[in-house]
């Protein structure tokens, strides 16, 4: 079986709804209000609910001429299977002292050091921060785009020559829905997740967005020249299916 590089079901199509996602409501669960987003699909024949991977709330696919009014009754009526895929859920890494968080697959305990004036440093199993407390969740967070920005665009570029396309732009964004998406220009984005992944995974990713430069589609021969490109192809796709959402949990 093949998959997209996408995150929550790789295998799905993107829904072609310019709208998108925004919170309406909430819904009552196990006690507790839960933010419902709604999104409007004109793809969609049923209504559905999702768990939005990164944030404690549900989002409400709504199709095409049902009103949203049914959408929340529908919502309500669904308030045990939401508790128990909140349950289900890993749960949320903020970063702080103390956390433990994979880089390129690898656990490391997150470290404060106040003393020091070296930015941001990983030793020994750590990632040291060094500043003020109130300033580290963001100092990490900006040091582990521009490490991703760094190991992404390196792999880009190289497997770019290999298949002789050149590349146009690579920007790394925080998606909830792709780890990365090719234009048919050539400007490549990845999520800046994927250094927290094993380099396996980053590589199945970088390969896949590099052969779309080739092959806009997912055919026979699109996954021939991923196959050429990265090693691990299966195993990857397994790894995302299975910890995918868990990369979405941290910061």
């Amino acid at each position: 079986m093949r998959h997209w590089a996408r995150q929550q079901g790789a295998e799905r199509r993107a829904d072609p709804s310019p709208l998108s996602a925004r919170v309406v409501a909430s819904v009552t669960v196990g006690g507790r209000a839960i933010p419902l987003k709604m999104r409007q699909s004109r793809r969609a024949r049923h209504l559905s609910l999702r768990i939005d991977p990164a944030e404690d709330a549900v989002e409400l696919i709504l199709p095409r001429g049902v009103a949203l009014a049914e959408g929340l009754r529908f919502a309500e009526e669904k308030s045990g299977w939401i508790l128990t895929r909140l349950a289900l859920r890993p749960p949320a890494v903020p970063f702080a002292p103390g956390a433990v968080i994979p880089y390129r697959g690898v656990e490391h305990v997150v470290k404060h050091r106040p003393e020091a004036k070296r930015g941001v440093w990983r030793e020994e199993g750590r990632i040291c921060v060094s500043g003020e407390l109130a300033f580290l969740s963001r100092r990490l967070s900006d040091w582990l785009k521009r490490e991703a920005l760094s190991l992404l665009s390196a792999r880009a570029h190289a497997k770019a020559a290999l298949v002789q396309r050149p590349l146009r732009r690579i920007a790394i964004r925080d998606t909830k829905s792709r780890w990365g998406s090719c234009a048919s220009g050539g400007a490549i984005h990845f999520s800046w997740r994927l250094v927290l992944a094993p380099d396996p995974v980053l590589d199945y990713v970088v390969a896949h967005e590099i052969a779309h430069l080739v092959h806009p589609h997912h055919g026979p021969r699109f996954w021939r020249l991923v196959e050429k490109l990265t090693p691990e192809v299966e195993a990857s796709c397994g790894w995302l299916r299975r910890h995918g959402d868990r990369l979405l949990r941290y910061g």
